[in-house]
């Protein structure tokens, strides 16, 4: 999504990079990265652990290729610099996130899907949202479920986020209260991962 926003994409050369990558079973913050690199797009992959924390190999969401995949990821934080990958050891605050995309440029989020609630989709409210102080969503999944989405612009009046997310067949924009986004891209199992584009690349 961000290679074909950015006018980088091309099909057969993405293809030959996912699979000189090895990025066809599981996709993890860094391997964006390297395929950023790869094409040549200027980022800055943020994230507040070097390498995969041992913590998530009970989570249910990365348990099935923890074990095949530890050694790879940790491989890729090890030979990022070397790789020209940049990575760095930080927290980001909204107000950085905010100043990145006031500037034009995007970004690639790790959220917890089963947390982020998007206020622009129509979708069917459920009986069970329904409480005595009124509509509220009690049905989120408990367990971490990893998801990407592309950053694209806020709104301070509104205290909203805007976004894009891959998962639709039709992405078009979403928006997600600050707070609801926080919570969502701050959730255990995110490492709070996120890939700065520039769109100057």
């Amino acid at each position: 999504m961000v290679l074909r926003y950015l006018g980088q994409l091309d099909d057969a050369e993405f293809e030959r990079a996912l699979q000189e990558l090895r990025l066809t079973r599981s996709i993890w913050t860094i391997d964006l990265a390297y395929l950023m690199r790869r094409f040549g797009v200027r980022h800055r992959f943020c994230t507040r652990t070097l390498g995969v924390d041992k913590g998530y190999k009970n989570q249910s969401f990365y348990r099935k290729h923890f074990d095949t995949e530890e050694t790879r990821v940790n491989q890729l934080f090890a030979q990022a610099k070397t790789c020209k990958v940049l990575v760095e050891k930080c927290r980001v605050s909204v107000q950085d996130i905010q100043a990145h995309l006031a500037q034009g440029h995007v970004a690639i989020v790790l959220v917890n899907s089963g947390v982020l609630r998007c206020d622009a989709c129509s979708r069917p409210p459920k009986y069970c949202c329904f409480t005595p102080g009124g509509p509220r969503c009690l049905c989120r999944s408990p367990d971490y479920q990893g998801h990407f989405i592309v950053l694209r612009g806020y709104s301070r009046a509104a205290g909203c986020i805007f976004y894009n997310n891959p998962a639709y067949a039709d992405p078009g924009m979403c928006s997600a209260s600050i707070s609801n986004f926080e919570e969502a891209r701050t959730s255990y199992g995110t490492d709070e991962d996120i890939l700065f584009v520039y769109v100057d690349s």
